[in-house]
């Protein structure tokens, strides 16, 4: 077996013990880069120098008797919309190309603190504004399953990485469902934190308020151990809580017999592809036959999550994406006459259509005379879906849906009809509103593609989603599949 197919703790017990060597395994991801990448375009910027002298460092620490972390040595990859220093952060934009922060957003110095080796930085959805991956100006990024079908996005770029044995694991952002819906379509597991768990400084703005970094990894065990690396409570976000640490291995390896599961009935009924439902209902028995209880219960203000989630995202876009404006970094119109020429000319032609399209939106919900009809009562409805998950999670610990309404979709199908595409997130969406944690996992094929099931928690209940997705993949096998690329 190629080192690159392995999983993230596989290849790192292969490390500590002396097995191997961090620039071996280098050697091996970057010889798939260069196999792959061309048929998938999954990366905007490769970092090989700074990784190959950093797994040097890490080969020589270790030989020297060091104790080093689970994740020292380990290639990953960071999805372009986070801060990283002297490396190119574009946001999949026109508008940033030449942008290079000038430090590490905490993510990645938290990553680089355990000794993980950037290989490069992900290709993703301008401004993480899409469900597909068509939308970045340095082209669409391709699904290893399918090179004719979309991967998901906006971290569809970080998705397609893992999926196709380019890194051991990845950060996406996930403002909509943007780490799940990806990972559903490319058949991995993908987390999105409690909103505040995972630092956000140094991640470039979509919604504020929605906005969460999460990893992307081949198997459950990988998600414990990178969330265990990324979590925790950083004094430069104000939004990031202040909650005691957690190792999230000690989730793994543990009988569900006692848990009580809600199966939400509005996420299995209309757009929902039959195919799927059927999918994600076996996988609901593999649950039953763990001895965990489960029912239907009822979320009934989820039908409002769509339209919620774009005015108020749309709005917060508006307001985030205010200071590229042409003059202070990024992209620079050269066809002005004035200084309205130079603010409008460098976002006309910066940005592209789906950034536009959210701008507008975004500020005609936030203009006078349209304020309280618009963004005021998306965000009274905003309260009330997260009080209908305070109401189920009274009773149950975990809550089981599908991840997405359907595999992916083949390249252009819904470009041309944003509608169609936004329903993409129709079950993802309500879990950013209410600012608490789910994971995407693979739970079987149909016609060849990756289906995802989506464990959903309560606030700070990433514990119980690990060990519930830890004794599901244990019990159905669905581990680690390989795209046949």
């Amino acid at each position: 077996m190629k080192l690159y197919s392995l999983t993230a703790h596989e290849v790192g017990e292969k490390l500590r013990s002396g097995e191997i060597s961090s620039v071996e395994v280098l050697d091996s991801v970057y010889g798939r880069i260069d196999e792959v990448e061309p048929k998938l375009n999954s990366f905007i910027t490769l970092t090989k120098e700074s990784a190959y002298r950093k797994a040097k460092s890490i080969d020589e620490r270790r030989a020297a008797g060091e104790t080093l972390s689970d994740l020292a040595g380990v290639p990953g990859v960071m999805k372009d919309n986070m801060c990283t220093n002297g490396v190119k952060t574009t946001c999949g934009s026109k508008i940033l190309h030449n942008f290079i922060p000038p430090y590490d957003a905490t993510v990645v110095n938290r990553l680089n603190e355990e000794g993980f080796l950037m290989v490069g930085k992900a290709n993703m959805d301008e401004f993480a504004m899409g469900s597909s991956n068509e939308n970045s100006a340095y082209g669409l990024v391709r699904n290893p399953w399918d090179l004719e079908r979309v991967p998901g996005g906006s971290s569809g770029g970080s998705a397609v990485t893992v999926a196709a044995d380019e890194a051991y694991f990845s950060l996406g952002s996930d403002t909509g469902g943007s780490i799940r819906q990806p990972a559903a379509l490319c058949g991995l597991v993908g987390m999105k934190p409690t909103y505040g768990l995972v630092s956000r400084y140094g991640l470039v703005a979509f919604a504020s308020s929605l906005d969460q970094i999460g990893p992307f990894t081949k198997d459950v065990e990988d998600c414990a151990l990178v969330m265990n690396a990324v979590a925790g409570h950083d004094p430069n976000d104000s939004t990031s809580l202040n909650v005691p640490k957690v190792n999230y291995k000690e989730a793994l390896n543990k009988d569900i017999k006692d848990m009580r599961i809600g199966i939400p009935r509005e996420y299995f009924e209309k757009g929902i592809d039959p195919a799927v439902r059927q999918k994600v209902m076996e996988a609901v028995k593999v649950f039953e036959l763990l001895g965990a209880k489960v029912e239907e219960t009822s979320l009934p203000y989820s039908e409002h999550a769509l339209p919620v989630y774009y005015i108020a995202a749309s709005a917060e876009a508006s307001s985030n994406l205010a200071r590229y404006d042409g003059i202070r970094y990024g992209y620079r119109t050269e066809n002005l006459n004035d200084l309205n020429d130079l603010f409008v000319n460098s976002r006309s032609e910066g940005f592209g259509a789906e950034v536009k399209r959210r701008i507008m939106l975004g500020t005609y919900a936030l203009s006078s005379g349209y304020y309280d009809a618009y963004y005021k009562k998306a965000l009274q409805v905003r309260t009330l879906i997260k009080q209908d998950f305070d109401r189920v999670f009274e009773k149950y610990d975990v809550l089981l849906s599908p991840t997405s309404p359907c595999t992916a979709f083949k390249i252009g199908e819904k470009v041309d009809d944003p509608l169609a595409m936004y329903m993409s997130d129709i079950c993802t969406v309500p879990v950013n509103i209410a600012g608490i944690p789910a994971l995407s996992m693979p739970c079987g094929l149909v016609d060849g593609l990756p289906v995802g099931l989506q464990i959903i928690g309560p606030a700070l209940g990433e514990t119980a989603i690990l060990r519930a997705a830890h004794a599901y993949e244990s019990a159905s096998g669905f581990k680690n599949l390989k795209a046949g690329l």
